[in-house]
């Protein structure tokens, strides 16, 4: 992946183009991270998270549903947090590995990777993205379970 430069006021620093904001709101990580991955609010669009949040009663096979003042403040905190650009271009779906950008920077990973035990789901993000949950995807992260670093 390709470095990119920031420069901020205190001076120069790095940053990698697979990075995003972290899931840092306190209401989406007690209901929501806790039962799976806290996937960051960038990694799909403003529509796609309306379309989960308004079907929590049946949450990809699981019954989320919430009270109607945390779903409404998730709800806030993801829309207002949404990605836009390349990460969620062409994704109208609910999941972020079935958006264009997800399957490109994954195609090249044997399936023998993600169907361990270990991995168990290419949406098991923190599974090899050691630093995903700080909303740093950058490949230099990567360590694949029962392989190593990813080359």
């Amino acid at each position: 992946m390709k470095k990119l430069l920031l420069i901020t006021a205190l001076g120069l620093s790095f940053a990698f183009a697979g990075s995003v904001a972290p899931a840092d709101n306190a209401q989406y990580q007690k209901e929501c991270a806790s039962c799976h991955f806290g996937y960051q609010p960038a990694l799909l669009s403003k529509a796609s998270w309306e379309k989960v949040m308004g079907n929590l009663s049946d949450h990809f096979g699981t019954d989320a549903s919430l009270g109607k003042v945390e779903s409404e403040q998730i709800l806030s905190y993801l829309v207002s947090n949404a990605g836009s650009g390349k990460i969620t271009a062409n994704n109208s779906t609910m999941q972020i590995t079935k958006s264009p950008y997800f399957i490109k920077e994954h195609r090249k990973i044997p399936a023998k990777f993600i169907e361990q035990k270990e991995v168990n789901s290419i949406a098991n993000c923190l599974a090899c993205h050691t630093t995903a949950d700080k909303g740093n995807y950058s490949e230099r992260a990567i360590v694949i379970p029962n392989y190593g670093r990813w080359e």
